[in-house]
């Protein structure tokens, strides 16, 4: 159980706090839209002009979402509860918020013009996998559900870490799966600044890791760094739906990044249906942004990634495809190989495959060697039947050798053209005063 015991901090114990307007959270749901800084820094109203997410599914693995919440009625679909058995409804039990808030960050639509929280992406739904922390059977049986549901998105704020280098590896053959299947995963970072380390599946190859940023564009302290650190997103001060009734709370932590991470990917997907999972995260990393003092930092950085996410950009800019897989590190398993046995198979599967290849084409190639032989039998028969009736070998009025034929030079290959990337865009030119609110302070 190495691995399930190795639960780190991706958000649950960051969730600061301050369970805001519980018990009337009618009245102070105005005031909920207000503080979502994060859209405002995200330009969430020019975004939503272009792109809601509508036709996107995203997978929520998490502690349940409160599909009855005012902000999230109509988002949610089934989904599955792998904490108790698979028996019951992915709804969360008693305090447990987290699920339902990221649910929340992602797709919630208020309940009103004005009036509760609004997700970047709201008109995506939402399928719930209740599996989190230490009781469920771990990732990869929810990441391959999630996938096999429907998903085009994955959303873990969770991230663990283990001795166990086969759960490990486990863990990254599921996020192999879903980026084999079209699928993208994304992944919070963790909560434990340089202290933490790798951290999974964010560290897996094939997922993006999200890491969090302050409201002034900076990198939030908590936010752990690494290589496997891609992009980052809004991450402190974070409002979001409750678990229960109606209510709202406030929270930092690389969650509520990976949340928006995956709301972006969502509108991506939505706008545009024929890119592959690598290409839509191609599109978030070729237009993120940093503060203009970390303007020199030789990216990707270990804190920033390739900057912060700037959806407006993605959705906007004119940006090549790229490669299948994009910036996202290329799974062993799927990389081409002539000798790679089919992803999934046994190495006596691919022993078996491997000899009968080899009968296949010895068939192919003594069938060649007979027809070969036939042509030149045939060819000897007809010069003799010539000779025969001619008189010589080469008969009168027959020429002798062949016509020349003029060559054409091959056109010269032009050369591929890259496109300059667009200069990035500047997140947070004004570092905004934190709204003067009923929301606490998370720092």
């Amino acid at each position: 159980m190495g691995f399930a015991q190795a639960l780190r901090t991706a958000g649950c114990s960051t969730l600061a706090g301050a369970f805001l307007f519980a018990s009337a959270p009618l009245a102070a749901a105005d005031q909920v839209r207000e503080d979502q800084w994060a859209l405002k820094a995200l330009n969430a109203e020019s975004v939503w002009k272009i792109s809601k997410g509508s036709g996107v599914i995203v997978a929520v693995i998490d502690t349940g979402v409160n599909s009855s919440h005012l902000d999230l009625q109509g988002n949610v679909l089934k989904g599955k509860d792998f904490l108790d058995g698979g028996s019951a409804t992915p709804e969360p039990g008693r305090d447990q918020d987290h699920g339902t808030a990221m649910a929340s960050i992602i797709a919630g639509h208020g309940h009103g013009s004005n009036d509760g929280v609004m997700g970047l992406a709201p008109e995506a739904e939402i399928l719930p996998v209740r599996d989190y922390g230490t009781k469920g059977p771990g990732l990869p049986a929810s990441i391959r559900y999630a996938v096999d549901n429907g998903a085009s998105v994955i959303n873990v704020s969770q991230c663990f870490d283990s001795s166990s280098q086969e759960e490990l590896d486990r863990t990254s053959d599921a996020v192999a799966y879903a980026l084999k299947h079209d699928v993208l995963v994304v992944g919070a970072s963790g909560n434990e600044d340089d202290k933490g380390g790798a951290c999974y599946p964010a560290a897996s190859p094939g997922a993006l890791g999200v890491g969090a940023v302050k409201n002034s564009g900076f990198i939030w302290e908590g936010s752990n760094p690494g290589d496997f650190v891609s992009l980052t997103a809004p991450g402190t001060n974070i409002v979001s739906a409750n678990g229960l009734n109606n209510g709202y709370h406030a929270a930092n932590g690389t969650s509520d990044a990976a949340a928006y991470t995956s709301a972006a990917a969502a509108l991506l997907r939505s706008k545009f249906p024929d890119l592959t999972a690598g290409q839509i995260a191609n599109r978030l990393v070729k237009t993120a942004a940093l503060p203009d003092s970390e303007k020199g930092l030789s990216l990707p950085d270990k804190r920033y990634g390739y900057g912060i996410i700037q959806p407006l950009s993605a959705l906007k800019d004119n940006i090549s495809a790229g490669s299948k897989y994009g910036p996202l590190t290329v799974p062993e398993s799927l990389k081409e190989k002539s000798t790679a046995p089919a992803f999934g198979a046994s190495a006596e599967e691919q022993e078996r495959a491997d000899q009968k290849a080899l009968i296949i084409w010895a068939v192919i190639g003594l069938a060649g060697l007979a027809v070969i032989g036939l042509v030149i039998l045939l060819i000897v028969k007809r010069s003799r039947r010539n000779r025969n009736s001619n008189g010589g070998p080469a008969g009168p009025g027959t020429p002798i050798g062949y016509p020349q034929y003029g060559q054409q030079p091959y056109p010269q290959q032009n050369p591929y053209h890259q496109p300059v990337s667009p200069q990035p865009h500047n997140p947070y030119q004004q570092q905004p005063t934190p709204p003067h609110s009923q929301l606490p302070s998370q720092e």
